[in-house]
């Protein structure tokens, strides 16, 4: 049976999150509506990362398996034409039987976004996370170098996290500024329940001044998440791009980000 893999955008503001469940609308069960009207019978999908209610995504991957036979271009304006607005498909592609859109994946990379002013934003609510007192990117990447390798994460966990290991190895963690926005990119292995939002969460306080970089260190020795402060909003994080082998030839699963201004490199982020 042939598996196809795709690339998933969406705006998370609508959705009670990724998965399906009993109560509430999903981007799992809005996409394998569409797809399964595409294929002409039950289709289910398998992604790289269960975002939360809230979370956007501009380069989510899934995968499933078909025994109908469609073009890539018919899987993608098909689908399309049966998804609502703040759901797209971006492209499709045949892959081999050993692709796994979860378990195939090298890394993921998020973007969590703060709007940095001291009034509120109209445009922006749903968008990013905005923080009114003055932020020190300075200090906050001071902070973020902390937490670079492979640690235990326990203290940047969400209590309902059902993972197995709270280890994890973060690759690249990034603040930075332009104008009245920062962001924070973080690329690890995989990730813990609310564990960017948490990483977020403790370097806005440093930022504002409320802690030293070194708090960090203290944060993590600890494997107490109660002695890591809040919970970034959930608005502001963004799935944003996902590894796999070269050799599974998808497409550059980060194309829409670009788009957005979501990617490092590109100064165009929203509101600037």
């Amino acid at each position: 049976m042939p598996r196809v893999a795709l690339g998933v955008e969406y705006d998370g503001s609508g959705f009670a999150g990724w998965q399906v469940q009993k109560d509430g609308r999903s981007v799992q069960a809005t996409v394998e509506q569409a797809l399964s009207r595409v294929a002409d019978h039950p289709v289910k999908t398998i992604c790289a990362g269960r975002t939360d209610a809230g979370v956007h995504a501009c380069a989510q991957v899934v995968h499933f398996d078909t025994s109908a036979t469609r073009r890539n271009r018919s899987w993608v304006l098909g689908s399309n034409s049966e998804l609502p607005d703040d759901v797209n498909i971006c492209w499709a592609r045949e892959v081999s039987s050993d692709f796994h859109a979860r378990f195939s994946a090298l890394s993921r990379s998020y973007r969590y976004l703060i709007l940095n002013r001291p009034v509120r934003s109209a445009i922006c609510r749903q968008r990013a996370w905005v923080v009114y007192p003055p932020l020190d990117e300075v200090q906050m990447q001071a902070a973020a170098s902390r937490m670079l390798g492979e640690r235990d994460f326990s203290a940047l966990r969400a209590a309902g996290c059902q993972a197995k290991s709270p280890v994890r190895t973060v690759m690249a963690l990034d603040v930075r500024r332009r104008a009245d926005w920062l962001s924070i990119d973080v690329r690890a292995n995989a990730f813990l329940h609310h564990m960017v939002r948490n990483i977020a969460g403790l370097l806005m306080l440093v930022g504002k001044g409320d802690a030293e970089p070194d708090w960090a260190d203290r944060v993590l020795a600890s494997r107490d998440r109660r002695e890591a402060g809040i919970t970034a909003p959930a608005q502001g994080l963004y799935l944003y791009h996902v590894e796999y082998r070269p050799d599974f030839e998808l497409p550059m699963t980060d194309g829409a980000g670009h788009e957005l201004g979501l990617l490092p490199g590109n100064q165009a982020w929203p509101g600037v």
